[in-house]
This record gives C-alpha cells, sequence and structure tokens, in this order.
C-alpha cells in the first residue's frame, strides 16, 4: 500500500472512530437525560396525588381522579397506585394500564424510599411518604412516548449522520491527502527516470522548507555527488583506454611487420599470429569501453534526421568487410507512413556502431551464417526486427542479456567480452529507443528496436 493510501487510510479510520464514539455518547447521554428527566415527573406527579389525599380532606379519590384525569401534566397510558402504611391500596386511577407490584416492592420502598424501573414499555416510580400520622407508598407506572420519540430520532439522525459525514470524510481525505501528496508522486516520477545517460536531472524545491523539498534538497546534493563520481569514473575510463591504445597500436605494428618478415620462421610465424589475435581482442576491448565512456546525451546531440535504411545498408557494408560470407535478407512493409518513419533523429556514427554490433552477433551465434531484417511501422514508430537461427539464450540468461560483460551458454568457443550489446542499449537509450530480445520459436534469435515517432 502507498504512502499516500495509508495515510487516507488512518485520517479516515480516526475520523470514523471518534464521530462514531462521539455520536455513541451524545445518544447515551441524552437516553440517560430523558430517564431522569422522565423519572422527575413521575416522582412530582406520585407526590402530588399523595399531598392531595394527605393534605386536603375535602378531596375524596372520585374527585381526586377527576383532578388527576384533568391535569395537565397528564402522562401517557399513565397508572397511580396508592397504599397506605398498612399496604392497603387507598388510591387507583381510572386509567386501563396495569402496575405489576406486590409487597416486597412496598418493604423495599419503606427501606430505600424510592426505587425506579422498567417493566416492559412502561417505566415504574415508587415513592414512601412519611407524614406524622401515617406513611404512604405511590407506585406510578407511564411510558414516555415523546421523550422516546425524541430518541428515535436522534437515533436515526445520528446514523444518517455518520454514514454522510463518514463517505465525505473519506473522499474529502482522499483528495486533500492526493493534492498535498502530489509533489511527492512528481519527485517519484522524475526519480524514476533518472539513469546513467541523464544523471544531471534535478527535482525543483521551493523555499518554504517542507518535508518533501528538504528531501528534494537532499537528493539533488546526492545526485551532484554521483554525478561528478561518475563523470570522473568515465574520464579515467577514457583517459586509460586512449593510453592504452597507443602501446597496443604499435605492438600491433611490430608483430605485423615481424610476420610479413621473410626471414621469421614459419614457426615464429604461427605464435605471432596467435599473440596478435590476443592483442586484438584486447585493443577491441579497450575501443568498446572507450565507446562507452563517450556515450553521453550532452556529447551527442541529437538533432541532425537521419535515414534509418541508409544506417542499416552503412552497417552492413562494413560488417561484410569481416564477415564477407555473410548473408542479410531483407523485408520492408509496404506501407505510406514507413518512408516518414524511417527518417529519425539521432547520431549517425552511434547509430552504425549499435546496429553493427547487433549484426554482427547475428552472425557470430548464427548456425547458417543468415539474418533476416524486416522493417514495419507500428503506431507510426518504426520497428526493426533482427530474426537469425541458432541457438538461443535461457530466461535467466535474457534478464541479464544488456549487462555488461554477459555471455551466454551460446557463446562458447566464440571470441568476445560481452560489451556489445551493453554499447548497443546505451547507445538507443541516448535515441529513446526501446530493444527487445525474445525467441519466437525454437533456435530462433530475434531482436526488435522500437524507434519511437515523438523523439
Amino acid at each position: 500500500m502507498t504512502l499516500k493510501n495509508r495515510i487516507s487510510l488512518l485520517v479516515s479510520l480516526l475520523f470514523t472512530i471518534l464521530f462514531g464514539l462521539a455520536s455513541t455518547l451524545i445518544f447515551v447521554l441524552y437516553s440517560n437525560f430523558r430517564k431522569e428527566e422522565f423519572r422527575d415527573r413521575l416522582e412530582i406527579k406520585a407526590l402530588s396525588n399523595i399531598k392531595l389525599l394527605v393534605n386536603v380532606k375535602q378531596v375524596d379519590n372520585q374527585l381526586l381522579k377527576i383532578i388527576d384525569q384533568n391535569s395537565i401534566n397528564k402522562l401517557y397510558d399513565e397508572k397511580t397506585l396508592v397504599f397506605d402504611s398498612n399496604y392497603k391500596l387507598i388510591y387507583s386511577s381510572i386509567d386501563d394500564a396495569k402496575i405489576n407490584w406486590s409487597i416486597d416492592d412496598l418493604k423495599y420502598l419503606k427501606k430505600n424510599k424510592t426505587f425506579f424501573k422498567q417493566q416492559g414499555d412502561y417505566e415504574v416510580y415508587g415513592v414512601f411518604y412519611d407524614t406524622k400520622d401515617r406513611d404512604f407508598y405511590a407506585l406510578i407506572s407511564a411510558t414516555d412516548d415523546y421523550g422516546k420519540r425524541k430518541l428515535l430520532f436522534l437515533r436515526y439522525t445520528l446514523i444518517i449522520s455518520y454514514i454522510f459525514f463518514t463517505c465525505v470524510c473519506w473522499v474529502v481525505t482522499s483528495i486533500t491527502v492526493k493534492k498535498l501528496m502530489s509533489p511527492l508522486s512528481a519527485f517519484h516520477q522524475k526519480i524514476k527516470k533518472i539513469n546513467e545517460n541523464n544523471l544531471d536531472t534535478r527535482v525543483e524545491s521551493k523555499s518554504n522548507n517542507n518535508e518533501i523539498d528538504l528531501i528534494a534538497n537532499e537528493f539533488n546534493f546526492m545526485m551532484d555527488r554521483i554525478e561528478i563520481s561518475y563523470q570522473k569514473q568515465k574520464e579515467f575510463t577514457a583517459h586509460a583506454s586512449h593510453e592504452l591504445r597507443t602501446p597496443l597500436s604499435r605492438i600491433t605494428s611490430q608483430i605485423e611487420n615481424t610476420i610479413a618478415d621473410s626471414t621469421t620462421s614459419i614457426k615464429g610465424k604461427t605464435f605471432l599470429n596467435t599473440i596478435l589475435s590476443d592483442v586484438n581482442q584486447l585493443t577491441e576491448l579497450i575501443n568498446s569501453l572507450l565507446i562507452l565512456s563517450k556515450i553521453d546525451n550532452k556529447k551527442h546531440e541529437n538533432t541532425e534526421v537521419q535515414r534509418m535504411d541508409e544506417i542499416i545498408f552503412s552497417a552492413i557494408e562494413n560488417l561484410n568487410k569481416s564477415f564477407p560470407d555473410f548473408v542479410i535478407l531483407f523485408e520492408m512493409e509496404e506501407n505510406d507512413n514507413l518512408d516518414t518513419a524511417l527518417e529519425i533523429k539521432g547520431n549517425k556514427n552511434l547509430l552504425e556502431i549499435a546496429l553493427g554490433n547487433i549484426l554482427k552477433n547475428a552472425c557470430v551465434y548464427s548456425d547458417n551464417k543468415q539474418a533476416l531484417i524486416k522493417i514495419s511501422t507500428e503506431n507510426d514508430n518504426l520497428i526493426i526486427s533482427i530474426l537469425n537461427t541458432g541457438n538461443t539464450l535461457t530466461e535467466n540468461e535474457q534478464k541479464n542479456l544488456f549487462q555488461p560483460f554477459m555471455r551466454g551458454e551460446n557463446s562458447k568457443g566464440t571470441s568476445g567480452f560481452g560489451l556489445g550489446l551493453r554499447i548497443v542499449q546505451r547507445i538507443l537509450n541516448l535515441h529513446n529507443t526501446q530493444i527487445m530480445y525474445n525467441v519466437p520459436k525454437e533456435n530462433t534469435n530475434l531482436f526488435q528496436l522500437v524507434f519511437h515517432s515523438n523523439f
């Protein structure tokens, strides 16, 4: 999970939990408040009935029932019972509701003065009233229909609010975090494109010194050091390679002159030819390292338009000097856009080296000294395919195919250093070109070069 999604999830979950706890707390507090408020109303009602019976001598039971029935404080489904000190019922309201009571309830009242309990949908309040002459017990039962309706409304309001604001929170949090993290996403996309060909790339940072800008500044500082180290390494390789070429050229020249000398024995010439072959391989290695060190997009501006078909023919002509028996077959797609697609902005010399290395590779590893070049287009992109038959690479070897000094099992008995395809890849990267290798069928090697039209 990405950091952006993780932050959005944590913030949204935190809001969801806190809002849920707050809603639950509000509901519980209001529910307790309703019970306390209804309990107070029942207490007031019970005490008022007892006081009327005790303090107003002119009020009999019937009159009290009429007063109770027409009271402004009349409760819903109210039932009132009043008992004397002998637990005898002395007053009962005319309501049809019933109160389940027992002597134990009245004894509990005498000891604890009051109680409040739930009986189904009804809430029952009991109170003990003590006078100088005698004691009274009152039980009153009713349902808080009005309060429960408000409680139900509050419950639905909280549930709907919880669902609505939770959804809003998740959406707003996701959008906000995405917007806040957009500089980090841009930073990620920028550094993902950095390779050995564009080490001069730097990430823009503002002056507000937030965490992302601090990371960007440190990254730029790190890239400065990496670029300097890389340039020093390339300069050393280039200078070393250049310095080695001169003595190797002299050695080669002296060996060739000695071989050409008529006084040299046949055995000596054979020995010198072996040495010359090793020296030539060493020279080829040094030339390859020199090419790798010089490949740099600063030094090779790809502004000139080149014809790829002409570069291919030039590479074939150079290859035929070393491999005169090698046969190149051609297939060109009949397409109106092909002529335009063949025009590529690039460095002619580097492209010739790249195609020459691929063709040489096809020649060396071919089992019939033949290769097929197919030129086609796809989505206005130029595709150059080079096929040859012979031993193919395994899947593990294909993963490291473009690594320096990598050689597959099929290279046994073949001279080389494993730098040719590395050079090809570096050159093609400079030209925004992809190179892919696959095995379309048994004993068939296929290299595909895709030149993008928007380069």
